[in-house]
């Protein structure tokens, strides 16, 4: 059975180990032409920054349906509450009108997930192709590697530790120190990445619902599973998750700025920035439309009241006082004695 199932993970692993390896020694020849150390460890070491430049460029489509889905699952928060407390004693129908909605506004909730699934499989190949190397050399070759190449990337030093080294496995205090600087920058480089969207793209209908219950909660969980996991990643591994990481976050600051999701700290933002320009100031279409033109509201505004000092003082002219009516006159009262 587990043979079966080894057969079927390597037969699924294989092509993703020639794919990961390609890009790689790609990277490499490129840095080898220019006259760097075949060897050594920075050659290697960019070669991994360039394999995940190249798989980041190759997902930018999918990051863009991950804003546009995210953004729409910001501003429908309303109406999903709104169906929450119509259907909330009903699942099944609440399901339906839930799906029926994410489908009229081409939202996917789990396009959030895309990239970093779809990362996953590179993630784990890199990690087999380093980690074969450091621990067999010649004979643990994976995908395009030659066992030279195998044994070049195994004894590659970067800063002071081997690029294959994890901090659980070595034994140099430097490569520990190199390896833990790394697994606190992919913790911070993640958590700022989520804490950045959910601060200036989110707006404030839907910083209380489900959906920002469930980014609170990666928040929190994502460093903590990395930074647990991290400590057995090879230094090559956390050299690409951690250039990963920055990618998103610059993607991310890019996107936020430039077409922030209306509503929001960042839509105000750009706004403010596009007046100071003297930039045509896009109205804000989460906000209530103002029909009233400053005319009519001028208009329609009572005049403030002043006392006699301040009409005086202005120089506005002062009401005429309304003059005391005549009394009517008392018919003479007849005098008893006469």
């Amino acid at each position: 059975m587990f043979d079966f199932l080894g057969s079927i993970g390597g037969a699924i692993m294989t092509p993703l180990y020639y794919f990961t390896s390609g890009i790689v020694l790609a990277w490499h020849w490129l840095f080898e032409q220019i006259g760097m150390n075949p060897d050594g460890g920075w050659t290697w070491a960019l070669s991994i920054v360039g394999l995940t430049l190249t798989i980041r460029a190759m997902l930018i489509p999918l990051f863009v349906k991950q804003i546009n889905s995210s953004r729409n699952m910001q501003l429908i928060q309303p109406q999903l509450q709104e169906l929450r407390k119509k259907y909330g004693h009903d699942r099944e129908r609440f399901a339906q009108e839930q799906m029926k909605l994410f489908q009229e506004t081409g939202t996917n909730p789990f396009s959030s997930c895309l990239p970093l699934l779809l990362q996953m499989p590179i993630f784990f190949a890199l990690f087999r192709v380093i980690d074969q190397a450091s621990r067999n050399g010649a004979e643990g070759a994976r995908g395009f590697l030659s066992g030279a190449q195998a044994e070049s990337l195994a004894n590659a030093e970067w800063l002071g530790g081997r690029i294959a080294d994890t901090f659980m496995s070595s034994e140099h205090l430097e490569t520990k120190i190199i390896a833990m600087t790394m697994v606190i920058a992919m913790c911070a480089t993640q958590f700022f990445t989520q804490k950045q969207l959910m601060a200036k793209n989110m707006p404030e209908s839907a910083l209380n619902g489900p959906f920002a219950q469930q980014q609170k909660i990666l928040l929190y969980v994502l460093p903590v599973v990395f930074a647990v996991s991290g400590v057995a990643f090879p230094l090559g591994v956390l050299v690409y998750w951690t250039t990963s990481n920055l990618w998103t976050m610059g993607q991310q600051f890019w996107v936020i700025r430039n077409n922030p999701a209306p509503g929001t700290p960042a839509f105000k933002a750009k706004q403010e920035r596009d007046q100071a320009k003297g930039k045509t100031v896009q109205p804000d279409p989460a906000l209530p439309v103002e029909t009233e033109t400053e005319a009519q509201r001028l208009k329609r505004q009572q005049p403030k009241k002043q006392t006699r000092d301040q009409r005086r003082k202005s120089g506005s002219p002062q009401p005429k006082q309304a003059k005391p009516k005549p009394k009517p006159n008392k018919p003479a009262q007849e005098d008893p004695d006469e």
